[in-house]
């Protein structure tokens, strides 16, 4: 009996041979735990891509097994940008909107360059806030879970012995807010000799007074040959002066020619202050509200905000950066997990926090800056999702609302008296349509 042979680089290999490697690629696929298919819309923001997919970047088949697990069927746009790029070693400075795939585009090259046979720090994540660090460190676990690669959070206000005791049980992946990396690595536990890796997450937080000097302290305690991969959605003078200093002929990757999200319809409403109340209660009876995130401008007031929401008889969460971390870390984890409607908060909120339920968003206090404006309303429309964005305007904030759509080339209109759902709420007449077509 004769078997078929192909010549391939004068090597001869049985046909055969080349069917069973073939089946063995369609069989791992066929034995992943999929989550259920997302049919909501999508924007141009996270569907305009080349037609990339996941094993054309030369992934390892375990890592490509928790991103299929995890959901994601393809790259997104900043993610077909940068994780090639990211793999040859360059260091990248990348300009994306929140809410289009960012912590994948690191997290994945990061995870596939990270040799679990090597049992020290290769790869060092910082990120600006607690909750964004939980998140991050989520997703890389995640994305990691059929790999042997150990990942560890480490943020303040936790337990530090504790940190200390799961670093001296060997990591390779750190995602960290920069005091409590810095602390542990004065203490001699967190050793950073051989982290080759560096990732800044919020670059333009990161650089900011509040954490500028650390982050140069930290960076001169890793080796001199390393990569770093920094993203941002904004790109003030700080980040340009970071990169002049500490990136070399880095790739620059922007996909901003608009600031705003797609999804987002933004509105404004006039009202007196001593109004404000009863107008986010016409809003609450009103909306079709999946989830919401409602900003306040202070702590004090978030708190007295959450109150009268709950009189008014809605369940409320609240958070903000002078609660006890516990505490912090209780509401993330169970707004997240839908088990209330309606979170308040301050501006902790605003950095890279990824809930894809919130389809509202609103600004009970008008905030001064475009740059807190755009992180606030980027908590909606996740992911090319629909949302729409609610500011309620007094006499003193008129001034800033016009300033805010000029500095970001957007518009913000004037509420209806009725907004159509379609622009937030997504569509199952329109799903079972498309599950027909196909």
């Amino acid at each position: 009996m004769m078997t078929d042979t192909l010549t391939t680089n004068n090597h001869v290999v049985p046909l055969q041979t080349k069917l069973d490697d073939k089946l063995d690629d369609i069989g791992w696929k066929s034995k992943l735990k999929v989550p259920p298919k997302d049919k909501r819309i999508k924007t141009s923001d996270v569907t305009d891509t080349r037609g990339n997919e996941f094993e054309e970047f030369c992934l390892k088949r375990e890592l490509l097994m928790g991103i299929f697990e995890k959901g994601w069927e393809k790259p997104s746009p900043i993610q077909e940008a940068s994780i090639p790029i990211a793999l040859s070693g360059k260091d990248v400075l990348a300009r994306a909107k929140n809410g289009t795939g960012k912590t994948g585009a690191y997290c994945i090259p990061v995870l596939e360059q990270v040799d679990p046979d090597k049992d020290y720090i290769q790869a060092l994540i910082l990120v600006p806030t607690r909750e964004l660090a939980l998140q991050t460190s989520q997703i890389c676990i995640e994305l990691a879970k059929h790999l042997r690669v150990r990942v560890m959070v480490t943020t303040g206000g936790t337990n530090l012995r504790d940190d200390i005791m799961r670093i001296y049980q060997k990591v390779q992946v750190i995602i960290a807010t920069p005091g409590r990396i810095l602390d542990l690595m004065d203490k001699q536990v967190a050793k950073m000799e051989q982290c080759r890796i560096l990732v800044l997450d919020e670059a333009d937080k990161l650089l900011s007074q509040d954490f500028k000097d650390m982050l140069h302290h930290l960076i001169g305690r890793l080796p001199e040959e390393r990569q770093i991969l920094l993203f941002s959605a904004t790109f003030p003078l700080t980040v340009k002066l970071f990169m002049e200093k500490h990136l070399r002929d880095p790739y620059e990757i922007n996909l901003m020619e608009e600031l705003t999200l797609k999804g987002v319809t933004q509105y404004y409403a006039f009202v007196q202050e001593r109004q404000k109340v009863h107008c986010l209660n016409t809003l609450f009876s009103k909306l079709q509200i999946n989830q919401s995130i409602i900003f306040c401008n202070s702590t004090q007031r978030v708190e007295l905000l959450a109150k009268k929401i709950t009189e008014l008889g809605y369940c409320c969460y609240y958070i903000h950066a002078k609660m006890a971390q516990a505490h912090r870390n209780r509401v993330f984890h169970d707004f997240r997990a839908g088990l209330c409607r309606n979170l308040v908060c301050s501006d902790l909120f605003t950095r890279g926090i990824d809930v894809q339920a919130v389809n509202v968003v609103i600004n009970f206090d008008f905030p001064k800056m475009a740059e807190t404006y755009l992180h606030r309303i980027g908590r909606s429309g996740r992911f090319g999702h629909l949302g729409i964005a609610i500011n309620l305007i007094t006499y003193d904030d008129r001034f800033a609302l016009h300033r805010i759509e000029q500095e970001l080339g957007t518009e913000i209109k004037p509420i209806p008296k009725m907004i159509d759902p379609s622009l937030y709420v997504a569509n199952s007449e329109d799903e079972l349509l498309e599950d027909g077509n196909k």
